[in-house]
């Protein structure tokens, strides 16, 4: 399960928005200050993200929730957006030049051209998938549980911890 805190931020029947940070993955690491996708994160900035969860806890607005998705779902989703287009694509392009036989510039246009018609009707697939699992339980983000940490700031860069300090020691 892949989770990640979240705040409620407006609650309809069975279902909340909330709202969480997009942040790089690679934050932390080591190799951040040689790494692109670390200096592509710095210039675009954390966001914040609204997403719809199902709200089975009853989580109320303002309130601090982790939000998850199973692995698997995140696998399969992302399969759906980023392979089937391009597997798509790349078939009816193989189609297109087969069909050529040996005529190279028809292969190349057919090729081209049935290629780009393939990686239409992936997205045309991809599309109609988003609108079948739309309301599909198995596929939406949950509300597992309140939040049991300390209260965040929102105001300026994401999570930080307002009592940070003020804890005893002893």
């Amino acid at each position: 399960m892949i989770e990640e805190r979240a705040r409620v931020m407006a609650t309809e029947e069975g279902i909340a928005w909330v709202e969480t940070w997009r942040k790089g993955a690679c934050g932390s690491c080591s190799a951040s200050a040689g790494c692109g996708t670390a200096t592509l994160a710095k210039v675009l900035g954390q966001k914040r993200a609204r997403v719809r969860a199902l709200n089975g806890i009853g989580a109320k607005v303002g309130e601090d929730v982790v939000v998850g998705i199973p692995d698997r779902t995140l696998m399969k989703g992302s399969f759906a957006v980023y392979a089937v287009p391009v597997l798509t694509m790349l078939a009816a392009a193989w189609f297109g030049a087969a069909l050529a036989g040996d005529e190279a510039s028809l292969k190349e246009i057919l090729s081209t051209l049935f290629g780009l018609s393939g990686l239409a009707a992936g997205f045309l697939w991809l599309r109609r998938f988003a609108g079948r699992i739309g309301s599909d339980a198995a596929w939406q983000p949950v509300i597992l549980r309140r939040a049991g940490f300390a209260p965040v700031s929102w105001a300026t860069n994401g999570f930080e911890n307002k009592s940070a300090g003020t804890e005893s020691g002893g």
